[in-house]
């Protein structure tokens, strides 16, 4: 029995707190509490006795019994057992314990489908089992990876104690670790937060890192710190990505109630604290108190109470609100969307015209209208430009051309953008002719400029997205240009201006259009040179995407599948209209800069006139000041406008604890972060510097942390040793390096045409990690070895083989393969496949009777036809993203670029110039032992 509370002072409450068995104290004024009783001055009769005392009422506000309120003060941050079982759906913790690890589950789900127990020795279920030689060649007995999410949940349950466990820093030899691909399906170190940190005890109250993930989960206290670990700091985004089937929506919190912090306009989360009996709220970010809203605790929807803790915005670390009209400088515009379409002859002879206007007239009911608001208008470019009036209720359209391309205008003011459900007639008759109208057009040139022009005055006062498909080098009027291709200074120092753009006009354009909420998208066909690096300015500026098809010809059926697979993806696309984006941080915690396609407005808001689904943004982080807090908080706001009509801000939190000790710095590092910062920095330094000053800043970088690593963290500090020390959970880090050294977009080499460069370059700058990693280190599999279940269902979907490490030393000339980057597929066919295998996939005779080259497998009435069919399938299913890819058949004697393309995939071997993974290990170990960083490789 607790002993009777002191009497209080006026503008003090006293509150029982069950947990500790002793009485907490409340200044009402300020929401200070304390465990000893405020001095009194003249006493006062109505001191609080007995166990557990009623609660000091206070008149203003409403008041929460005793039980209920310890939540409140952010004791445990728990719901107190007095009151009843957690909210639905909440797992019930100890009192005490560490939170379910966020995001861990959805990560063990997408790791548990890949990984896939090797078949014992001895019962190899190997393809043909006629010829007995098939079945020899180095096996891939690894421990079994799927084990690892189940020790991962082992461990979070072990630190459901009191206390926070530490992280747990393992060393490893690189010298004797060679890659292991299953690693790279592990999930991102554990988030360690120190009890008591977070309001909810829901396993989704902390970023899920396929939406918002930090290169460091345990942030050093200090910035001294930081740079004595040599990692980076940053955060890598994916604001809107896309949802796998099976993935829970993120909750939607339509009353409109929003709270956010006075001071540094944080929105309410998982991670502030509440006080003065729940009537206010502890910021997380600044410790500002604020009010609670009034109707924070009230079921608009029942007109009833409602249960705080039920609120998505304290249960979930992503959430949606639907903004108030406060939020809204007009009100909401309609999805707009304006086709400028390249008709010239190169265009018409290419198919680009006709597969262009059959996949849009395809895909009108997928594009966004579920309001019937939804805008479109169609120009047609070759040195004119051909407007179509589309007059609503009517089949017919008329062109009108303007070949007058300096100076720009619209030759009529009304039908030329028109409400699809309104004008749905004359846009599908339109579409259907619009091939048979150029089907003879001799004329070679393009007046791009001028139709970007007349598109964006065509929507500037609403806003939307215009979508540029173009076959030629623009050649008329503004924003010409000249073909600036040189083989000669391919791989010199001067080939970095050939990545930058080439006329002012691109960017100036695109700060124009991102001030009137335009976005552009650009879909590049020509076989010769097009000046991606120039044309690419108008997506990066506007938060649209580059598509890029060289060489496309849609005689070839896969070259008009895979375009009019993924311009269809793009139109079905839910889109963020109008779009700004800020992110904030705890006190001492300040964005640097950021990576990414969108125009940063003032210091820190980023202007995204049209967000794509799946697209990634880094920010470099600083530490300003000492921080004092036992975690920090980032919240990334995005405030816009669905193609649906309503306007809304999502909001992503992610909490990370702090540390001071450099240990649990290096164990908490994330590789995936990492190297998706790491991209973007090569990228930017090689068009700001040179290309060679990117790849020896990304080596330099790795030797730093390996240096650091190796002083810090081994007994041989800065002497020699026979090893090369890092930290288990970077283990990969080198060889991610090496993919991106080795990547078109930055790789060492005169024979990359400067579009294929800078096409690679904006993938790097914008492709989310599931799809950035396997572009920087692809997946390889065996398929006439794979196990009896790889192909089939399984629990996860379609069950993948084990991955192979990328070296040839894996290919048997039996063999049939599989190399995948998330752009390109090859299947690798040994010269001495049997011609049963040859029969069952590709309906052959035999190895000779095999054709090379870009192809459509069919899916054939045999079991191995089925399951090769089913693992290529899966491949592009688990991938985010609009991208389909090509499928090569490569023949181990077949046509040697196809074979060097495919071979440069398997970045452990030499290629050219470049190391095999052993030379680049030795030569980070040279440099770690001269301790010196820097320097080339």
């Amino acid at each position: 029995m607790a002993s009777p509370a002191e009497q209080l002072p006026p503008g003090w409450a006293a509150e029982w707190d069950a947990t500790h068995q002793r009485y907490l104290f409340i200044e009402t004024t300020t929401g200070h509490t304390q465990w000893e009783p405020p001095a009194h001055p003249g006493g006062h009769e109505n001191a609080p006795t007995g166990s557990p005392p009623p609660v000091a009422h206070h008149g203003k506000r409403r008041q929460y019994a005793a039980g209920q309120t310890h939540a409140y003060y952010g004791g445990d941050g728990l719901p107190d057992p007095a009151y009843g079982a957690p909210a639905p759906g909440l797992q019930a913790q100890p009192q005490g314990g560490q939170l379910f690890t966020p995001g861990l589950v959805a990560e063990n789900q997408f790791a548990a489908q890949q990984a896939q127990q090797p078949p014992a020795p001895g019962q190899a279920p190997y393809y043909g089992q006629a010829e007995p030689e098939y079945i020899n060649g180095p096996g891939f007995n690894q421990p079994q990876y799927g084990q690892a999410p189940v020790d991962a949940l082992a461990n979070q349950f072990g630190q459901m104690g009191v206390g926070q466990k530490q992280f747990q820093l393992y060393t490893t030899n690189l010298l004797t670790s060679p890659p292991e691909p299953r690693e790279l399906q592990r999930p991102p170190p554990e988030i360690r937060l120190p009890p008591n940190s977070c309001v909810s005890p829901s396993p989704t109250a902390n970023g899920d890192p396929s939406y918002f993930r930090s290169t460091i989960n345990a942030i050093p206290t200090t910035s001294s710190l930081l740079n004595k670990s040599k990692l980076p700091l940053a955060l890598v985004i994916t604001p809107y990505r896309s949802l796998n089937e099976g993935e829970e929506p993120v909750p939607l919190v339509t009353d409109t109630v929003i709270a956010r912090c006075r001071r540094c306009r944080t929105y309410i989360n998982p991670y502030v604290q509440f006080i003065d009996g729940g009537n206010r709220w502890r910021c997380c970010m600044c410790n500002m108190t604020n009010e609670v809203p009034q109707l924070f605790d009230w079921d608009q929807v029942r007109n009833q109470p409602g249960d705080r803790w039920a609120r998505a915005e304290l249960n979930h670390s992503c959430v949606e609100f639907v903004a108030p009209t406060e939020y809204m400088v007009r009100p909401p515009q309609p999805a707009v969307y304006v086709f400028l379409i390249d008709v010239s002859h190169t265009a018409v002879q290419s198919g680009m015209v006709a597969t262009a206007t059959r996949t849009i007239l395809e895909n009108l009911d997928r594009i966004p209208d579920e309001d019937e608001r939804t805008k479109i208008a169609i120009i047609c470019f070759d040195v004119s430009l051909y407007f179509f009036s589309l007059p609503p209720g009517t089949t017919e359209s008329s062109m009108l051309v303007v070949s007058d391309v300096d100076d720009v205008f619209l030759p009529k003011p009304n039908d030329l953008l028109v409400n699809v459900a309104e004008a749905r007639a004359s846009l599908e008759a339109l579409l259907g002719k619009i091939g048979e109208m150029f089907q003879e057009n001799s004329i070679i040139g393009s007046a791009m400029g001028p139709a970007l022009q007349a598109g964006f005055k065509l929507m500037a006062p609403i806003g939307g997205k215009i979508i540029v498909l173009s076959s030629t080098l623009p050649s008329v009027g503004a924003g010409a240009l000249k073909n600036r291709e040189d083989p000669k200074i391919l791989g010199t120092a001067k080939e970095s201006g050939l990545l930058q753009a080439a006329s002012p006009f691109y960017k100036t354009f695109a700060i124009e259009c991102s001030r009137t909420q335009v976005s552009v998208d650009m879909f590049l066909f020509s076989s010769a040179y097009q000046d991606v690096a120039t044309l690419a300015c108008l997506p990066h500026y506007t938060s649209g995407q580059t598509y890029y098809y060289p060489a496309f010809n849609a005689g070839r059926t896969e070259d008009a599948m895979k375009f009019a697979h993924e311009f269809g993806e793009v139109l079905a696309q839910p889109i963020m209209l109008e779009a700004v984006m800020r992110v904030r941080a705890s006190r001492g915690l300040r964005m640097a800069s950021f990576h990414g396609n969108f125009f940063v407005r003032s210091t820190d808001l980023l202007a995204m006139p049209a967000v794509p689904q799946d697209q990634s943004y880094a920010i470099e982080v600083q530490i300003e000041e000492a921080i004092t807090t036992p975690f920090v908080v980032f919240q990334t706001a995005v405030l816009h406008t669905t193609c649906y009509g309503e306007r809304r801000i999502r909001v992503i939190t992610l909490a990370v604890p702090t540390t001071t000790n450099l240990s649990e710095v290096y164990a908490s590092a994330d590789q995936i972060a990492i190297v998706t910062y790491f991209a973007n920095k090569a990228v930017e330094r090689s068009l700001t510097h040179k290309l060679e000053d990117s790849r020896d800043y990304i080596f330099a970088k790795l030797v730093e942390i390996l240096v650091a690593y190796k002083t810090s963290m081994t007994s041989s500090g800065a002497g020699a040793s026979a090893q090369l020390a890092i930290s288990d959970n970077l283990k990969m880090l080198p060889v991610l390096v090496l993919g991106l050294l080795k990547n078109v977009g930055i790789r060492q080499s005169a024979q990359i045409p400067p579009d294929i460069r800078a096409y690679s370059q904006a993938l790097l700058t914008s492709l989310p990690s599931q799809l950035l990693i396997p572009y920087l280190y692809p997946s390889f599999y065996a398929l006439h070895s794979m196990p009896p279940e790889a192909g089939t269902i399984g629990e996860q979907g379609v069950i993948l083989p084990p991955a192979l490490p990328l070296t040839s030393e894996r290919l048997e000339r039996h063999g049939l393969f599989l190399i995948e980057d998330a752009q390109t597929i090859f299947l690798w066919v040994g010269r001495d496949a049997v011609p049963q295998l040859i029969m069952d996939v590709f309906d052959l005779p035999s190895y000779e009777a095999l054709r090379g080259g870009k192809t459509t497998l069919r899916v054939l009435e045999n079991p191995f036809s089925q399951r090769v069919n089913a693992v290529i399938q899966k491949t592009r299913e688990l991938r985010r993203g609009v991208y389909y890819p090509h499928l090569y058949i490569v023949k181990e004697d077949g046509e040697p670029p196809l074979r060097l393309w495919a071979l440069s995939m398997l970045l452990q071997d030499r290629a050219d110039v470049l190391p095999s993974y052993q030379q680049f290990i030795s030569s980070l170990k040279d440099k770690v032992m001269q301790s010196g960083g820097g320097g080339g490789y």
